[in-house]
């Protein structure tokens, strides 16, 4: 099969006589860029409700549209490319994304800004899949390692730099100018993607034949209920903690749509002989393991990186910038280490590069759920390494894994599969740590409140102490009484917050530690170019 792969793909770059690594650097550019946007809008939500004269709750659709819109994309991506050919389906995505990028910052109104994240949205749901179908059929599958090392570069530095950045820029310009940096990004993916990009051949033959053969017919029931569904359970996932889940008559209607329409359409597409969504691809063992491992990676990556700044910011006083420079030793372990993962891939076996990558993921949460209010950054920034470390040993060899088995002509739709399974991940992580984040917190503070009553003479000698020291600086006496009851109270609120942030880390630990269990069911196989492989 990797034999097949190299002679099918190589001709694919050598058509032009063009460097593979410049198609690789090209593509991911554009990846970089979406992923990057998601993050770094999150960041500038209160200068967009300012701005725009709009609430806060409101502005956050700004938010939820975008990933709705890419969320529906993402699966149908793959049939996309072959009803428009890749490239062309690709440059119309970062086309999309870029003209929509401008238009956002222009946006005059609420209203017309979520329109063009919709639209930004569906540019953006093609981009990673395609990429990722670039670099299988671009890359012999001996070079097939490196390539993915240099998408994981982008799958994980764009969420961690992302909030810092968007806090500066919005600090230093204009939120608007979050969606503006987007524009010469765009143009630089666009002009490159039409001069050096091509469809290898063997694709456009499968897409000649099919349409000569009337088999790209076009499959509307499936894309209905796919988008129908997709769209449902983004909304659900996004808006679920805002509206109390199931307590909201909105996110149970939503949730029932979403479980009605993702459930038909995985009989109808199982069934159906040229579906939009190819689930059959999930029968082979490696392949539907290595979608299990990208949505554990996704659910523990996003989650994670929602977190960590959150906790810094709020609980340790420090600025967007300040807790980017935590997140940062993180990726910069995974770029140091990408050449080595490359190397060591063709050694050891993947279930065991998999499940020592977890295992280290798990460990760094459980680190993470160690910390206290007195930890400082050199041990906050040590950890986000070793979780970086454990990220680094995950994404190649797990890219290598859902190839392993798959015929050639498989790529296009297995990487819209991977990818999907990768987003839905993330979004499920974030809503599992930001509803957990808020129901520990009520748990915990319950607890510590119940250990205070007036007659506590730990709490009298407490406030009696910080009475004093309010009256020594002139406070009145009925003033400093009332303002040292207002910091137990604060302090409280502190601590139950710091306990809730290490229950999550806690959690997300054990998530981790699901991975190398699951490693054990890995099917063995031989890499391009190995000799002496597993």
């Amino acid at each position: 099969m990797a034999t097949q792969t190299a002679t099918m793909t190589v001709p694919a770059a050598a058509e032009k006589g063009i460097n593979p690594w410049l198609i690789a650097i090209t593509v991911t550019l554009a990846t970089f860029m979406e992923l990057l946007d998601t993050a770094i809008a999150n960041v500038s939500l209160p200068h967009i409700a300012g701005g725009l004269a709009t609430s806060y709750d409101e502005s956050t659709w700004v938010l939820t549209s975008y990933l709705v819109s890419n969320a529906v994309v993402l699966p149908l991506s793959a049939w996309l490319s072959r009803a428009f050919g890749r490239k062309n389906y690709y440059m119309a995505c970062v086309a999309m994304f870029t003209l929509s990028s401008l238009l956002c910052g222009l946006a005059p109104n609420l209203g017309l800004l979520i329109f063009f994240r919709i639209l930004q949205g569906i540019g953006g749901g093609g981009l990673a899949p395609v990429e990722q179908a670039i670099l299988v059929d671009t890359f012999p599958g001996s070079k097939r390692a490196a390539a993915f090392a240099l998408y994981s570069m982008a799958i994980v530095t764009a969420p961690a730099i992302g909030p810092p950045l968007g806090g500066w820029i919005t600090d230093s310009f204009s939120w608007r100018w979050v969606f503006f940096i987007n524009v010469p990004i765009g143009v630089v993916s666009l002009l490159l993607t039409s001069r050096i990009v091509s469809d290898p051949p063997a694709f456009r033959e499968e897409v000649k034949a099919a349409r000569s053969a009337g088999k790209l017919k076009v499959d509307y029931l499936g894309i209905i209920l796919v988008a129908i569904g997709f769209a449902g359970l983004e909304v659900v996932l996004d808006r679920g903690e805002r509206e109390d889940w199931f307590q909201s008559e909105f996110i149970a209607v939503f949730a029932a749509i979403a479980v009605l329409a993702l459930i038909t359409a995985v009989i109808w597409e199982w069934r159906h002989p040229d579906p939009v969504v190819e689930l059959r691809l999930l029968k082979e063992r490696n392949f539907a393991l290595s979608n299990f491992f990208y949505f554990v990676f996704g659910f523990v990556l996003f989650g994670s990186t929602v977190l960590i700044p959150q906790m810094l910011q709020s609980l340790y006083g420090y600025t967007a910038t300040d807790a980017g420079l935590v997140l940062g030793p993180g990726a910069m372990v995974i770029v140091v280490l990408a050449p080595i993962v490359v190397r060591l891939v063709k050694r050891i076996p993947v279930a065991w590069m998999i499940a020592f990558g977890f295992s280290i993921l798990g460990m760094a949460m459980w680190r993470f759920a160690s910390f206290n209010l007195a930890t400082d950054y050199r041990t906050e920034a040590w950890t986000r390494a070793l979780q970086g470390l454990g990220l680094a040993f995950l994404f190649v060899p797990t890219s290598q894994l859902a190839y392993s088995y798959l015929p050639t002509n498989k790529n296009n739709k297995a990487s819209s599969l991977t990818n999907l399974f990768r987003n839905q991940g993330g979004s499920f992580g974030i809503a599992f740590v930001t509803t957990m984040l808020a129901r520990r917190m009520q748990f915990h503070q319950t607890v510590l409140v119940t250990h205070i009553s007036n007659s506590s003479k730990v709490l009298d000698a407490t406030a009696t102490g910080i009475t004093n020291r309010f009256v020594a600086h002139g406070y009145s006496g009925a003033d400093a009484a009332s303002s040292a009851f207002a910091q137990i109270q604060a302090t409280v609120q502190r601590q139950s917050a710091m306990l809730s942030f290490l229950d999550c880390f806690w959690l997300l630990g054990i998530v981790a530690f699901v991975g190398p269990v699951a490693a054990i069911g890995i099917r063995k196989f031989k890499q391009a170019g190995e000799t002496a492989a597993h």
